[in-house]
Order: structure tokens, then C-alpha cells, then sequence
């Protein structure tokens, strides 16, 4: 079974829509700790301490009756004009970013790491590593637009300030890349990794 160091319930949707049995252990680690100016480096550096951390922290969530194999951690950033985007701190941040992004194009970076757990916890976890990248396109949009979608709350949840499969996904014109991978995690990464 998948222990899943995340606490975005899209990246657990897209888990249960794949029928990857899993449950999740939140990492607590402290994001604003770590930096890089490479985008897929810091989604890298940010992806393993929260699967390191949940790894450390395993012995107390064993479960004899579904015992974990692998450990997964992720996170994501919205690279746009040199600039690297969270999660909008707040509503005039986010209009501030999709101001700035409307009929632009981005790069959604997600950093994985699954650490496969050793039988028995005797030997190091095996470690699997990298960065999925998606280009994205947003709408042009008018203040109004934009004003109406940061309303809603929904972009102060999300890295990039827009959520693809929520109401923002309206608001984004094309991919090139992965589809889940901008929602959370790649999918056919994760099935390359799996099997």
C-alpha cells in the first residue's frame, strides 16, 4: 500500500480515481524552510523531505493488516516570466498573479519522490526522484474575470494560484504535458514507478 505525504485532497482524488490503494500521512514539514532558484529542483528538494519525513515518522502508523511498501511525496510550483509561484498568499496576490498570467504560458513543475520501503526497515529505502513539467496556457481574461475566479477562493488553495480540475480549468486555454500532473501528481509516472 501507497502512504501518500500530502495533505491536498486533489492529489488523494486522483489516487482513488486510479484505483491506487493508499492513506495519508501529512509530512509537517516546514515548505518556507526550503528554496532554490531552479523550479524543478525546489519541487525536487521539497518532494523528498516530505516523503523523508513521513518515512521517519512510519514505525508509529504501521498497520499489520495493510502494510505499507512505499512512501510518496510531491509538490508543485507554477514557473511563469522568470518567477516561481505557491500558493497566492492571499486574494490580492492572486489577482496581482493571474493579472500577470492571463494569455500567457507557465510551466507546472511537480517534484516526486517514492522511497520504497525495505522489508523489515533494516536497509535504506530505495529512492526514486524527478520532475514532471507541464506547459500551461491561460486565457486571456478581463480584471472582471479575473476578480469573479480569485472570489471564489478556490486559487488560494492551489500552487499557481488555479485549479484545473476545479473552476480554473475553464480559464486555462491548452497543456502540453501531463494532465494529472498538473492537478498534483503524474499519473503514468507514478504507474512506471509502481510497476
Amino acid at each position: 500500500m501507497l502512504l501518500l505525504a500530502s495533505a491536498s485532497p486533489a492529489r488523494r482524488r486522483l489516487l482513488e480515481l486510479a484505483g491506487i490503494p493508499h492513506r495519508v500521512q501529512v509530512s509537517g514539514v516546514d515548505e518556507e524552510s526550503i528554496s532554490h532558484s531552479d523550479p524543478a529542483e525546489l519541487v525536487q528538494q521539497l518532494a523528498r523531505a516530505k516523503a523523508s519525513a513521513v518515512l521517519q515518522a512510519l514505525p508509529q502508523h504501521v498497520d499489520a493488516e495493510a502494510p505499507f511498501t512505499s512512501v510518496l511525496g510531491c509538490d508543485s510550483v507554477l514557473a511563469f516570466d522568470g518567477q516561481i509561484f505557491g500558493k497566492p498568499a492571499n486574494a490580492a496576490e492572486a489577482i496581482a498573479r493571474w493579472r500577470l498570467m492571463a494569455g500567457g504560458w507557465g510551466e507546472l513543475h511537480t517534484g516526486h519522490c517514492l522511497l520504497r520501503i525495505p522489508a523489515g526497515m533494516q536497509l535504506l529505502p530505495l529512492q526514486q526522484l524527478t520532475t514532471v513539467t507541464t506547459r500551461v496556457q491561460f486565457a486571456p481574461l478581463t480584471t472582471a474575470q479575473i476578480e469573479a475566479y480569485v472570489a471564489t477562493g478556490e486559487p488560494l488553495l492551489c500552487a499557481g494560484g488555479f485549479a484545473l480540475e476545479g473552476r480554473g480549468g475553464a480559464l486555462i486555454e491548452r497543456l502540453e504535458g501531463c494532465y494529472s500532473n498538473v492537478i498534483g501528481l503524474s499519473l503514468p509516472l507514478l504507474r512506471r514507478w509502481l510497476t
